[in-house]
């Protein structure tokens, strides 16, 4: 099972609540450098961020939340590529069922720190 992006890795920022986001912003919400996005787009089929104007990548949320489920598997479990492609791939049901849980509990921390920011 991917592991979600609360529970594996303290040391990654919120997610902003942005509808686009550069490929340098990635990068550093990520923890993954800006050369090695590009290669993932090569590797993982899923992975397909908009181009605009010049070429210019910008991710939407669901590719954040996957490059972090990539991350994961190579960085922390030790996949290699193609383990993490099937990985990825092996069971859509339990991806979407991942990805619902992962945006819940991000809206829930975005939530939880406006109710903060109203309380002070």
């Amino acid at each position: 099972m991917v592991m979600l992006e609360a529970e594996n890795k303290a040391d990654l920022q919120p997610i902003p609540a942005k509808r686009y986001f550069t490929i340098g912003e990635v990068s550093d919400l990520c923890s993954v450098k800006p050369h090695v996005l590009r290669y993932w787009e090569q590797e993982f089929q899923q992975l397909k961020p908009v181009k605009r104007k010049g070429n210019r990548r910008y991710y939407q949320r669901q590719d954040l939340i996957l490059i972090r489920q990539i991350r994961s598997l190579l960085y922390e479990h030790g996949y290699t590529i193609g383990g993490a492609r099937l990985q990825l791939g092996s069971d859509s049901a339990q991806q979407d069922m991942t990805h619902s849980t992962q945006i819940a509990k991000q809206l829930r921390t975005e939530l939880e720190g406006i109710l903060r920011l109203l309380r002070d």
